[in-house]
């Protein structure tokens, strides 16, 4: 379907010069037919839909969420779309480096979502299944409740047709609902952080601030920093959009999401410290009814971000094989093998950490570092003294480090995963989150000894 009507956006030449850094009137996102996304995400109504800033904020703060922080390289990715005049990143990746560059671009713009999507699946099914085996009267070992049978229920019921949309703005409820849910997962957590944190052994070493593993967690946070494999579509769907206004929803998006993972990081590593797993309520009971609610939350969350990651997945393909535009079949033939694909393989895969790790390291750090600095360092006209030509500077060989030895650490230094396994502090002779002694404390500080060389 075809794209009604669009318009280009100027800004002044005062706010042109303050937001790009340079002194041409050029248009901000001029219209390029042969990699568009509003062609192929936006209906030909699209003036009526486009959403207000408010919902945009919530589409961008539940993508950094989903998947985390965000940083300086997505308002230099935005920059670097008004520079060439381009309004996808295949296409300033494109216009930019040519042929080569685009190819693996898109290469790395499919796997990152799409390995995000096999994670939220993972998530999903050890999180629920774990609600569910707690209502009363219900068989732990119930197929009904097994992680199998609910990733493919809640990839029916939920991600599949949420995902079926063609505009991104149409999210931004969901987003909301999403972004509501986290602060409860947050107050869940920071409760446990008081309530159970001094109860836990603290590992060996727990408050050394980095050891020589500690590139790894670069990989890790690169995976939940990014949200440039969809911040065009974000971008597209603002009324107006100029490259500060996209500074200013930036700005109070990475507020919002610092605090967010900060808090969760912190009060998860207080709690746990060595013992904290890739996906953090592995760490917790399951007898835990407070963090059974905060389970739940968290599934639905995961649940709801989900289609974003397979928005940007589908118009990879359309880009690379249909020239930008799907018909109304192929956008669903397209959806649904995807969707299908990243389920087959989560049904197979139950182990997060590594998932992390290796999307992190290998797609979203090239993503984030890389490819946004050497962009804008090639269109750029501005003195290398420019203060974004020097953070490029910086950006650039910190990406290439963290890609290669995040890698190898990767590979030669795994993650421990005891997906599924009950912690040893959970059992009924070690530990109780109902009942907390001096008695007990003294069990599992004992009991600890004997059980830190598992996880080692």
């Amino acid at each position: 379907m075809r794209a009604g009507p669009r318009r280009q956006h100027l800004l002044p030449p005062q706010d042109n010069r303050a937001a790009m850094g340079y002194q041409r009137q050029d248009p901000v996102i001029p219209p390029q037919r042969d990699l568009d996304d509003r062609e192929t995400l936006v209906s030909e109504h699209e003036h009526k839909e486009k959403t207000c800033q408010s919902a945009a904020l919530f589409n961008v703060v539940n993508s950094i969420i989903g998947s985390g922080i965000i940083d300086f390289s997505l308002i230099l990715l935005i920059k670097g779309g008004a520079l060439s005049g381009t309004d996808t990143y295949q296409s300033l990746v494109n216009k930019t480096f040519g042929f080569p560059g685009y190819i693996l671009l898109s290469v790395l713009q499919f796997l990152y979502p799409f390995i995000a999507m096999i994670s939220y699946n993972i998530i999903a099914g050890d999180t629920l299944s774990k609600v569910f085996q707690r209502i009363p009267g219900v068989d732990p070992e119930n197929v009904f409740i097994g992680r199998h049978f609910i990733i493919g229920l809640s990839t029916v019921t939920f991600t599949l047709p949420l995902s079926l949309y063609r505009n991104i703005a149409k999210l931004g409820k969901v987003s909301l609902i999403s972004t509501g849910l986290t602060t409860l997962i947050l107050g869940i957590v920071m409760a446990r952080a008081i309530s159970l944190g001094p109860h836990i052994p603290k590992t060996e070493d727990a408050w050394v601030f980095a050891k020589p593993n500690a590139i790894q967690a670069v990989g890790v946070m690169s995976f939940a920093f990014i949200c440039h494999h969809n911040s065009f579509l974000v971008y597209s769907s603002l009324e107006e959009p100029t490259v500060a206004k996209w500074s200013r929803l930036i700005h109070m998006s990475i507020v919002i999401s610092v605090f967010i993972c900060i808090f969760f990081a912190t009060c998860g590593y207080l709690t746990f410290t060595g013992f904290t797993q890739g996906d953090l309520f592995e760490n917790y009971c399951r007898n835990d009814d407070l963090v059974t609610f905060g389970r739940f939350c968290y599934g639905v969350t995961v649940i709801l971000t989900y289609p974003m990651e397979c928005f940007v997945t589908r118009e990879v393909i359309a880009n690379v094989f249909f020239g930008g535009n799907l018909s109304s079949v192929f956008h669903i033939v397209v959806t649904v093998m995807v969707i299908t694909v990243a389920t087959l393989v989560s049904l197979l895969i139950d182990c997060l950490g590594i998932v992390l790790e290796l999307n992190g390291v290998l797609c979203a750090t090239p993503l984030i570092f890389i490819i946004p600095s050497a962009c804008y360092l090639k269109l750029s006209e501005e003195p290398r003294t420019h203060s974004d030509k020097i953070m490029s500077y910086v950006m650039l060989p910190i990406g290439a480090a963290v890609m290669v030895f995040g890698f190898v650490m990767a590979i030669t230094n795994p993650q421990d995963c005891t997906h599924g396994q009950e912690m040893f502090y959970c059992f009924p002779d070690n530990f109780s989150l109902t009942n907390t002694s001096e008695s007990h404390i003294q069990q599992t500080t004992q009991l600890s000894i004997l059980n830190i060389s598992i996880f080692q």
